[in-house]
């Protein structure tokens, strides 16, 4: 059997916090109804998948790549770190990764890019909620220790309420200070 991992990320666009990617395995068979690109599904039914998912998964893998990196490389390169991360603590090591949009400069793991293939790849819907939920919870503990940005709700996405936080607080130690608005407001 062909092993295939999926890979996809979570919180590239978000403003502060860390980007978030994981890598899954599932195997041939698995129940994972409702299984659907991360942002097309809700909180709730996300947190049940997570635990089908973990449940269900031959392998899983998760890299985390902080808002100081981020500043320091860039969002791609950050993001392509957090992915190679999570690819490098698959066990057993997978044959062919296929990732989120585009593929990884190194072809260390054979990997090809599928556009929106959060949307059409099951392993890649996979991952794309292992990350999600991932990121999300840290976002939420983050919340407890800078309550006034309300990461809870908007888990560090530049929504209108968290621009308002961010001028009338300005930028908290998570923020990216790269990113614009954060950038601006400094």
């Amino acid at each position: 059997m062909k092993l295939i991992a999926g890979v996809d990320e979570a919180g590239r666009g978000a403003l502060a916090g860390p980007v978030v990617a994981a890598a899954v395995i599932l195997p041939d068979e698995y129940d994972l109804v409702g299984l659907n690109d991360s942002k097309k599904v809700s909180p709730l039914k996300r947190e049940k998948l997570f635990a089908k998912i973990t449940n269900q998964a031959i392998s899983i893998g998760v890299g985390i790549v902080s808002h100081y990196e981020i500043d320091k490389i860039n969002i791609l390169e950050s993001t392509f770190k957090a992915m190679k991360m999570a690819l490098g603590k698959l066990k057993p090591f997978p044959d062919e990764a296929l990732i989120d949009g585009f593929p990884l400069k190194t072809q260390i793991i054979p990997n090809r890019g599928i556009i929106k293939g959060d949307e059409k790849i099951d392993v890649i819907k996979a991952a794309s909620i292992i990350a999600k939920v991932t990121r999300d919870t840290i976002m939420i503990d983050y919340d407890t220790e800078y309550p006034l940005y309300v990461f809870k709700k908007h888990k560090g996405y530049g929504t209108k309420e968290h621009i308002e936080l961010l001028q009338r607080y300005k930028p908290c130690e998570i923020h990216r200070k790269t990113f614009k608005p954060v950038s601006s407001i400094l």
